[in-house]
This record gives structure tokens, C-alpha cells and sequence, in this order.
């Protein structure tokens, strides 16, 4: 007997992810709000592909969970290695060297897609994420820092995310780097080791101050049992670099001169240190990081995997970068941006309830009651009218010899309404208009006396002439919006 061939399993692979219609929609409410403070405070649009040399990406990766493995790679038929970008700012620095002569500088520029990490995937880490950038390249002065961080502020508030739910914290690395020298740690030599303390401190809204504390020694075993190792640091080493991120060290230099300057910058424009707050703790965990360094985090608690409740945390971050363009060109062309996790932004406006892609109204579904060519082709003419006049419409592609599957279809898409006519309506010139959401309301139980009274005039199904479509399906439409906005006034 022969062996019944084995059926392909449908698998979504581990750390990417489907999107549905509505988180696709609330990302394009997002981004077209993000963009349009991006677009006010000067930005223009710029795209770079998916793909890059893998020696002009470099190996900055923030992670080192798999650091031979950061980065999706494939090898060119010319035999040169290529990977899949895992942020949007090495490809910005390609690109702006590879165009050096044309650009522009300053060049003030923003990106948003999708990025790729090479990582052990786990809760809320995926190995597929989309980030929105915007950089200003050629600017050396502290301003432009200080423009960043007044635009991620500005940004939190078009989201709708107010005052007291949101901080831009502020940093220099210099600052840092004055602490590394002190504990000895400067030089080509030590380069691993302070990208490794660098990791262990951007690690602390997550560790706290003694997860920090293991992973600047000999390291720090998780709840899995899996083992991260530390940076090894001699212990007064790690009770100087726990006093610097909990701002208790003596900090003097060259950074601390320039936080003094935006600071005077923030107070000038008007915005206070509940909107952008100076935070030695904040390093984020690239080694590209030259100057300032700054984070935007979100200070409403929120229930996280574990059933623990915990404060939201950071949805963006970015810093100044003034040797990513000389690497390719050898001339100092300073650079600083920021960049906001798209993915995790909107998981956070949804906990606030300020994304409404729900808004988005399913079609009219136009019924059929009879399959041959004439009827087929009036049937279509009806849903081309509707869709002339701005109407989401469909007409009903499956088995229509079956009615009732065709209102249950429209029920589970949530079809406003449905139009049908059979051969009494057309020989009349006639159209029922079913009202599927007033149908679903008078169908349940949960009905009060005033709302019955003010809908005596909205039956759930009506004839009229084949003329009035158009007219009648919108003024429907427009009575359901009106339901709508007195339930969420209700609430």
C-alpha cells in the first residue's frame, strides 16, 4: 500500500509575527501623526533597502544573546556578504557617505521599516520589528541634540500621551566615558569590556540597581537558568559605575558643560523636567553612542507577561554618532537621532486606549440573489456606485445559491449593511436595505425605553427605489456613526 505523502504544516516562524487589519491600521494612524511632527520641525522623507553590505553595517548589534549570529545574512552570487539591516541608522551613514558631494548638509532626514535581529526570540522580543528614525547629519552643536529631544516630547503629546505619562531622559557619554578612564578601562585594548558595561547599564529599568551590579561582575543567571556573562569589573570599579547611574558620583567635564547647555536650551523653549529630565543612568547599549544619548519612556504602570505590574518603560531612544560617517569617508561628519519602536509604542497607546483603527467601517456587502451574467453584472454596477461615492462595498463572492450563508458572512465581517434584490425587487426597480447593526441591536436584550423611542424611525429593513441607493446607504452609515459616538459619549 503506498504511503500517504506526509501534508505540509502551516508554521509561522519563532519571532516574527502576522499582522491583523487593525494593528496594520492603528501603525498608519501612528506613523501619519508621528510624521506629520517629524515633517513640521523640518525632516524630509528618506528610504534605504532592507539589505546591506554586512561591512557597512558594521557590528554594533545592542545585544550579544548570539553575537556571531546578530544579523540575517546571505552571500551575493559576486560572493560579498549581505544582511538584513538591524537598525535605520548604519544605513543612513552609508548612504549619506555614498552621496557625500549631492547631500545637502545639514541633513535633516526621517525613515520608518522594518528591522531584523538575528536573536533568541522571547516575550514582547521579536526578531522582526519596525522602528521610525529621524537624524540630523553635519550638525556638531549640543542644539540639535536638544532639537531631538524637544521633538520626541512633542511627539509624545501628538500621540495623545500627556504630561506625567511620558519623560525624555538626557545624557552625555562623554560623562560616562570620564567614569571608564577612572576605573581604568580606556583604550583599544578594553573595547569589549566597555561594550559590555554599556550593555549591563542600559540593562537597569530592567535588572534594577543589583541585576546591573552582577552583570558588571562575574554575571547574572536569569530565570530560565540561562547564564549572561558580566564584565568582570573588580568591585570598587562596580561601586564607582553604580554611584555614576544612580547619580551620587562626582561628575565634572566636557559632558556635563554641554547637559548644562541644552538644559538652558529646554528651559528657554518652555519645556520643564517633567518632559525632559537629565539621567546619568541612561547610556543605551550601542558603542556607536559619541555625546549626548537620550531615551523617551513611558511612566504608566502596565501588567507585563509574568502578571506583574510594571512600568511601561522605554518605546524610543537615540544619541549623537559622529564617526558612523567616517568610517566610509575618513572626514568628521557629527550626527545625532533618535529612533522609536513602532511596535511597542502602539502596544503602549493601546494600553492608554488612544489608537482607534476599530474606527474603520467593514463594506456594504451587496447580496446576490441570481448567478448569470446579467444579474452578476447589476449586482457589480450597484457596489461601482457605491465605491464612486466614497462607500466601502463588496459583492458577495461565495456560493449565493445559499442565502443565509451570505448574512452570516456579512455578520462575522461586520457588514453595516446588506443590499439585496431578487426578481420581485427588480421587476419593481425596487432594493431592500438591511440595516445589520440596528438589526443586531433590536435582536438583543439589552434595550432601554429612551433608545427604543429614538429609534422608532430606523427599521432594520426597508424598501426603496433602485435610484436612491447611493442616498439611502449613506444616510444609514451616517445614523450608525451617530450610535456610535452617543455609546463611546456614554461611557
Amino acid at each position: 500500500m503506498a504511503k500517504k505523502p506526509n501534508k505540509l504544516k502551516a508554521r509561522l516562524p519563532r519571532g516574527f509575527a502576522d499582522r491583523s487589519a487593525d494593528d496594520i491600521r492603528a501603525t498608519d494612524e501612528m506613523v501619519s501623526k508621528i510624521r506629520q511632527v517629524y515633517e513640521r520641525y523640518g525632516f524630509d522623507p528618506v528610504e534605504t533597502p532592507a539589505f546591506e553590505y554586512t561591512d557597512c553595517l558594521g557590528k554594533f548589534l545592542p545585544d550579544t544573546d548570539r553575537p556571531n549570529a546578530g544579523v540575517f545574512s546571505v552571500q551575493d552570487d559576486d560572493e560579498q556578504w549581505m544582511s538584513l539591516r538591524y537598525d535605520l541608522t548604519a544605513p543612513l551613514a552609508r548612504h549619506v557617505s555614498e552621496n557625500i558631494n549631492e547631500i545637502q548638509l545639514p541633513y535633516r532626514t526621517y525613515r520608518n521599516g522594518w528591522v531584523f535581529r538575528n536573536e533568541k526570540p522571547g516575550p514582547g522580543r521579536f526578531r522582526q520589528f519596525m522602528q521610525f528614525d529621524a537624524d540630523t547629519v553635519g550638525a556638531p552643536g549640543v542644539q540639535a541634540d536638544a532639537e531631538m529631544c524637544m521633538m520626541m516630547a512633542d511627539t509624545m503629546e501628538a500621540l495623545g500621551i500627556p504630561r506625567g505619562q511620558y519623560v525624555i531622559r538626557v545624557n552625555n557619554r562623554k560623562v560616562l566615558d570620564g567614569v571608564l578612564e577612572a576605573i581604568g578601562l580606556s583604550g583599544d585594548e578594553n573595547a569589549d569590556r566597555r561594550l559590555t558595561v554599556l550593555r549591563a547599564i542600559d540593562k537597569l529599568d530592567k535588572f534594577g540597581i543589583e541585576g546591573v551590579r552582577l552583570l558588571l561582575g562575574e554575571g547574572r543567571k536569569d530565570e530560565s537558568g540561562d547564564f549572561t556573562k558580566g564584565a568582570e569589573l573588580a568591585s570598587d570599579a562596580i561601586d564607582t559605575i553604580i554611584a555614576f547611574v544612580s547619580g551620587s558620583g562626582q561628575l565634572e567635564n566636557a559632558g556635563i558643560d554641554e547637559l548644562k547647555t541644552m538644559a538652558e536650551i529646554f528651559a528657554a523653549c518652555g519645556y520643564g523636567s517633567d518632559q525632559i529630565k537629565v539621567d546619568t543612568s541612561v547610556v543605551r547599549g550601542l558603542e556607536y553612542y559619541t555625546g549626548m544619548v537620550y531615551e523617551a519612556e513611558l511612566l504608566f504602570d502596565v501588567t507585563n507577561e509574568k502578571g506583574e505590574v510594571v512600568q511601561f518603560g522605554s518605546v524610543g531612544g537615540g544619541g549623537r554618532y559622529d564617526g558612523l560617517v567616517k568610517r566610509f569617508t575618513g572626514r568628521d561628519v557629527p550626527a545625532t537621532g533618535f529612533s522609536i519602536g513602532v511596535s511597542r509604542l502602539m502596544t503602549a497607546l493601546k494600553n492608554l486606549g488612544k489608537l482607534s483603527a476599530s474606527d474603520v467601517v467593514a463594506p456594504v456587502l451587496v447580496t446576490v440573489m441570481d448567478g448569470d451574467t446579467e444579474a452578476l453584472g447589476r449586482y457589480q454596477k450597484m457596489v461601482q456606485d457605491l465605491r464612486t461615492a466614497g462607500i466601502r462595498a463588496e459583492m458577495y463572492q461565495g456560493n449565493w445559491k445559499k442565502f443565509g450563508n451570505q448574512l452570516k458572512y456579512a455578520d462575522r465581517r461586520g457588514c453595516p449593511i446588506a443590499i439585496i434584490q431578487g426578481s420581485d425587487e427588480r421587476e419593481a426597480g425596487e432594493l431592500q436595505i438591511k440595516d445589520l447593526i440596528e438589526g443586531t441591536w433590536l435582536a438583543s436584550e439589552s434595550t432601554d425605553v429612551d433608545n427604543v423611542t429614538w429609534r422608532e424611525s430606523r427599521p432594520a429593513q426597508i424598501t426603496i427605489k433602485e435610484a436612491d441607493l447611493v442616498d439611502t446607504v449613506r444616510g444609514i452609515l451616517d445614523a450608525q456613526a451617530e450610535d456610535r459616538q452617543r455609546a463611546q459619549e456614554g461611557q
